[in-house]
């Protein structure tokens, strides 16, 4: 238990990263082309954490792949897996459709990316407090490293959907943040002294459905056409090259 200290001041350090954010996106004079770049790099960020999430569960549903075998799925935790994911997605799809015809706002759909978010950190934060836990350090450092900017770069899909509000309420996104990186710390202190992997398989497919359902809205904010209707084009090539920006970022981060 020596150790357990250094594991919570880490794994705090690691998921508040994310406030790291915090100056680009309060920053209020930012012209509409750059709003539509950082909300397409946001998208794109989240397309990669999509990838990057399902090759953390993957070896869990292909046991046999991680040995060279062939893809054989689990049927448990494929059944497991995909029932979570669909469970996580027609909540969200509930909840924001109580009455006929109700919309997602900015607000909601910025806290369900959060969630999102809060669910993926919290599987990281399993993973770094096990390994902490084994006392493997060198591979903790790498862990470390590798989430902290990763959550660097996870503000910007949360505050997205707001950016094009002028009055970005700085009580409502330091919340909203909070919700996406604290569960890193939860994660860390209950993987040093639990994890398993049906634990992590269940918040990985609770993340991917609440990023599969605020993804939606956001490409179709990003194609909405443009006023005047001659901007149009400018803001189709921003919002192509945005998204790819945003998952190139998203897999270097990751691959450093």
């Amino acid at each position: 238990m020596a150790n357990f200290p250094e594991l919570v001041a880490l794994s705090t350090v690691m998921g508040l990263s994310i406030y790291l954010s915090m100056p680009v996106i309060l920053y209020k004079r930012m012209a509409s082309r750059t709003i539509t770049v950082l909300n397409s790099a946001a998208i794109g960020i989240l397309i990669f954490l999509l990838a990057d999430i399902f090759s953390d569960v993957s070896p869990i549903i292909y046991p046999g792949s991680s040995a060279g075998a062939s893809y054989v799925a689990d049927w448990t935790y494929a059944v497991g897996f995909t029932v979570a994911v669909a469970a996580c997605y027609l909540v969200l799809f509930a909840t924001e459709h109580r009455a006929r015809g109700t919309k997602a706002t900015p607000v909601s759909l910025a806290l369900i990316v959060a969630l999102a978010i809060g669910f993926q950190n919290l599987t990281e934060g399993l993973v770094f407090g096990a390994y902490w836990a084994l006392g493997v350090v060198g591979l903790s450092t790498v862990v470390f490293v590798g989430f902290f900017l990763q959550n660097v770069t996870e503000g910007f899909p949360i505050t997205a959907p707001l950016l094009t509000h002028q009055d970005r309420r700085v009580g409502l996104i330091a919340i909203f943040f909070l919700i996406g990186g604290l569960p890193t710390v939860v994660g860390g202190v209950t993987g040093y002294f639990y994890n398993s992997a049906p634990f992590d398989l269940v918040f990985d497919a609770l993340a991917i459905g609440a990023i599969l359902y605020s993804i939606l809205p956001m490409l179709r904010t990003a194609f909405r056409p443009a006023i005047p209707p001659e901007a149009t084009y400018l803001k189709q090539r921003l919002t192509y090259l945005g998204i790819l920006l945003g998952f190139l970022i998203g897999f270097l981060v990751n691959a450093i």
